[in-house]
């Protein structure tokens, strides 16, 4: 197959070209956990895509990406792409948003043709805004990131455990997903009404008093010299312009794995860790439709930011 070879595919109502399909993006070979990681290429990456768009789309449309490009594959060199570059389609949308002394037009998907042509430009991984195009600064999602010092997903199960049930006492239904790195993302639908500020204080003291309900298993310190063994409990992505993995997006790790919802039941299966699923087998779990428990319509903060008040003994 010649190195130039253009291959279209079918993508809703478009055909996207794809380029080089046969470039091995993921080598095979020794994986994470010390088994073999098999061999995947930008052809395989774009079938994933494509097959899981009806379920990835929904968590996507109407946010501004970061896109984790690896052009040579995991080999090579890895840049993160904000802006949407003038020579991308015009058909694909786009969001101007405002930074520190100026704005940035970040691509937005919202359709299988736009994922696809993602794609292909070897965008392995899309990181999402937790807010959406219409009003930047209200998020209408928290997410707590449960990081491990290490490979043991058992400290994780445990963390995610108690930050759910203390969500539960807060009135706040959250939904966990693997990461397909180490840990698990615990997210939490709201209603958009809360600014950044609010929204990243509220996690900030959450996590907080976490911590102060196990201090022995948890940290919120951000320097890994000060955290020892204990499982960190990352705030951080719900700032301004910060970003979190999208639920169903490809890792750039060996073997492909996916960040995938999940049910708490299957949180508890002992067999259960970070790297679980792959392209291979992703889409199989998203139809099951894990997240089909979680309110359609996100809660307000208000009401949880008293009850966490009153839990940390603050006046009002």
């Amino acid at each position: 197959m010649s190195p130039d070879e253009v291959r279209p595919v079918r993508a809703g109502r478009r055909t996207v070209e794809i380029h080089r399909p046969d470039k091995v993006l993921f080598p095979g070979g020794p994986g994470d956990g010390g088994g073999a990681a098999k061999e995947y290429t930008k052809a395989d990456l774009v079938e994933y895509y494509r097959a899981v768009a009806p379920y990835l789309l929904p968590h996507l449309r109407g946010r501004p990406l970061m896109l984790e490009r690896y052009p040579d594959g995991l080999a090579g060199p890895r840049f993160m792409q904000k802006n949407a570059p003038d020579h991308y389609p015009d058909w694909i949308e786009r969001a101007e948003v405002a930074k520190e002394g100026g704005t940035v037009t970040h691509v937005v998907c919202g359709d299988t043709a736009t994922l696809v042509y993602l794609a292909d430009q070897a965008s392995l991984t899309l990181h999402r805004w937790l807010s959406r195009t219409t009003a930047p600064d209200r998020p209408d999602r928290f997410v707590l990131d449960l990081d491990p010092p290490g490979d043991d997903f058992a400290p994780v199960r445990e963390a995610a455990g108690w930050a759910g049930e203390l969500l539960d006492r807060l009135g706040l239904p959250s939904a966990p997903m693997t990461t397909g790195s180490r840990g698990v993302h615990l997210v939490v639908p709201l209603n958009g009404r809360s600014d950044v500020e609010e929204v990243r204080a509220f996690a900030r003291d959450l996590a907080g008093l976490l911590a102060a309900e196990h201090p022995d298993r948890l940290t919120t310190a951000v320097r890994k010299a000060d955290r020892g063994d204990r499982l960190f409990l990352d705030t951080g992505r719900n700032a301004y312009a910060q970003t979190a993995v999208a639920p169903y997006t490809v890792r750039a790790r060996p073997g492909a794995p996916v960040a995938v919802p999940i049910t708490w039941d299957q949180l508890a299966d002992p067999a259960l860790d970070a790297r679980r699923w792959t392209i291979a087998d992703a889409v199989d779990q998203a139809r099951t439709d894990p997240w089909a428990g979680v309110p359609a319509r996100g809660r307000a903060l208000g009401p949880a930011r008293r009850r966490l008040d009153a839990l940390l003994g603050a006046p009002g």
